[in-house]
């Protein structure tokens, strides 16, 4: 049988271009999404025993990278470029073969708030499901499925040239 920090090393290999993802969501920036990265790993490491349940592995670590995602926006705020980088500038994603609606959408979702942005990319960008995002961010299924909605009206308001829903 594995051990917990065996496991967390291979969850972290299989999924290293999620991570990489989510905290470009955030930061926008590629070498701020790997500090991003590569700080929640070493906290992962360093809070290994806090993980009571080796099976819950994935919900701690997404909260570890969200967490550290959101510290990396508050501690950067007045330096945070209003300016993304070019999408295309990473290896980790083929974003060529996205459509120029896929593009607007994707920018779309980095302009939401911290809370409804989160839930929205958990769901749609790393497929969790609803039960999931509610335990890695600890608040109830309502909860999420609130932000999400509220996301998806206004990804849909900017699609439709401003519209609020």
């Amino acid at each position: 049988m594995l051990e917990t920090k065996e496991i967390l090393m291979q969850y972290i290999r299989e999924n290293e271009e999620k991570f990489y993802r989510i905290a470009y969501n955030y930061t926008g920036q590629r070498d701020a999404a790997l500090d991003v990265v590569q700080e929640a790993i070493i906290k992962s490491l360093e809070n290994l025993e806090k993980l009571r349940h080796k099976e819950y592995v994935k919900t701690w670590f997404y909260r570890i990278l969200i967490n550290e995602s959101l510290m990396y926006i508050k501690k950067n705020k007045k330096y945070v470029s209003l300016e993304y980088e070019e999408i295309d500038d990473t290896n980790y994603t083929d974003f060529e073969s996205l459509s120029t609606e896929s593009i607007d959408i994707y920018n779309y979702v980095r302009e939401l708030d911290e809370k409804t942005k989160t839930v929205v990319v958990l769901k749609y960008f790393e497929n969790l499901k609803l039960e999931e995002i509610s335990e890695i961010l600890h608040v109830n299924v309502n909860t999420v499925k609130s932000r999400l909605y509220k996301g998806l009206r206004e990804i849909k308001g900017k699609m439709e040239g401003g519209k609020k829903y």
